[in-house]
């Protein structure tokens, strides 16, 4: 039995779809905190905010927790990195640490910034590390929200994560350096790793969450075929490894073929096979693919 850590507030949502995908959905009500999987695995789950999660799971309080990789780095947190799930607060992808300053600043590069720059952000630590390795003295201000809206007039640089660099740019900031690429991760505490039979729990939770992430991208196409068109289709066909190809009972000279295709593909792909021979094409939603 293990005892899980979820992030509340920007990948709370996220996350709690990604579980429910998962056939693990989180069952709480508003503001419950302490909400329940019903799974023979899970012990215990709390949702908290993902800035506390990497040091809980690092003492112990949790065996497995879903945090940003930013917040593992800046609290220092030594837990195990057990996969990456790539979303964050919006949706599929990345998110980036960058340095910004007020538009109308003659800099175009963190080099250019002058000793003891008044620097407000949400990740002192990574922002002393990175203006340390670059020998910048700098003045650190942390934030507590709202880090672009205190240039000029607080502040000279704000170090702050972004997905696209809109809110910043809106806020007649730019951009002028990246300190490092962040995405969300399964962390687990290294004791519970080492233990055989959470370990085990631990995987077996992390490939149901990453199956789920895997299949959002796929769909599973179905399709009959008639023998003459059976190698005209093939051809034509992504397969995720090699199609399923079998004879359609009780017809004679006709095929069912089944494979899984790429979905930002699917809608060119299918008036292809179409055209190809296919015929009675389906388009199936595919829950999770276990590699």
């Amino acid at each position: 039995m293990i005892r899980i850590a979820l992030p509340k507030g920007s990948l709370e949502e996220q996350t709690l779809q990604l579980f429910r995908e998962a056939d693990l959905e989180v069952k709480r009500s508003d503001r419950d905190y302490n909400p329940v999987i019903r799974d023979s695995r899970i012990e215990k789950v709390k949702i908290l905010r993902p800035q506390e999660i990497p040091k809980y799971v690092e003492m112990g309080y949790f065996d497995m927790g879903i945090s940003g990789l930013d917040w593992v780095k800046e609290t220092g947190s030594r837990v195990r990195e057990v996969a990456r799930l790539n979303y964050s607060k919006t949706g599929e992808g990345t998110v980036k640490i960058v340095v910004a300053v007020h538009q109308d600043e003659d800099i175009g590069d963190v080099s250019n910034i002058r000793p003891k720059s008044r620097v407000t952000t949400e990740y002192p630590e990574i922002t002393k590390e990175y203006f340390g390795r670059l020998g910048i003295p700098v003045q650190l201000f942390p934030s507590y929200g709202a880090s672009e809206a205190k240039v000029p007039d607080l502040m000279d640089v704000v170090v702050d994560l972004t997905e696209t660099g809109n809110t910043l740019r809106r806020n007649g900031l730019k951009i002028i350096g990246q300190i490092m690429e962040s995405y969300t991760v399964i962390i687990a505490n290294r004791d519970s790793f080492e233990d055989e039979a959470k370990r085990r729990a631990i995987e077996e939770i992390t490939t149901l969450l990453l199956g789920v992430i895997d299949a959002r991208r796929q769909v599973l196409l179905s399709m009959n075929v008639p023998e003459s068109a059976v190698d005209a289709v093939i051809a034509a066909l992504p397969a995720l490894k090699k199609p399923t190809v079998s004879r359609l009972a009780g017809i004679e000279d006709y095929y069912s073929i089944q494979t899984v295709a790429d979905k930002e593909t699917v809608n060119t792909l299918i008036p292809n096979l179409k055209s190809a021979g296919a015929e009675d094409i389906l388009e199936i939603p595919i829950s999770k693919i276990i590699r």
